[in-house]
């Protein structure tokens, strides 16, 4: 007997029915409704935000603070020559073109092409920015790499 998907369901007694607390005495969970007597989190609306220690200092102030973020690092759309074997060797390979065929998101401050893969057809690749293997690889498929200045 062939077992599917649909018809597979948990063991008897895995699924429990949620507590229902606060419906009267006669429930176990009535008159404070579990949550104890007094106190902030006995409180109705009482919520705490996230990380807060009950007024001790919470983890991430208690811990130092390293590094920096630059603010003038490139963050580039990246893509790999793989990717772009399948175009035809006529073809002028732009950010445009590959943002409409999906083959990236977003542009971001520019495009990058990585030398991940092979290319055998001498395209003609315009981008903001080449790593040295892919310019190398471009190249020698008989290529051209276009830099764009922004």
């Amino acid at each position: 007997m062939a077992i599917h998907v649909g018809t597979l369901r948990p063991p008897r007694g895995a699924n429990k029915p949620a507590k229902r607390i606060g419906f009267g005495m006669g429930s176990g969970h009535g008159k404070t409704a579990t949550r104890g007597s007094k106190g902030q989190r006995s409180r109705a609306g009482s919520r705490t935000r996230p990380g807060f220690e009950g007024g001790q200092m919470p983890l991430h102030r208690r811990l130092p603070k390293r590094g920096f973020t630059n603010i003038f690092k490139k963050r580039y759309a990246l893509i790999n020559l793989a990717d772009l074997e399948k175009f035809e060797a006529a073809e002028k390979i732009t950010p445009e073109l590959l943002m409409k065929q999906g083959l990236i998101k977003q542009l971001r401050d520019g495009l990058k092409v990585l030398g991940e893969g092979d290319i055998k057809a001498p395209l003609e690749i315009s981008a903001h920015a080449f790593s040295k293997s892919a310019l190398e690889k471009i190249q020698k498929a008989g290529g051209k790499a276009e830099v764009i200045r922004a």
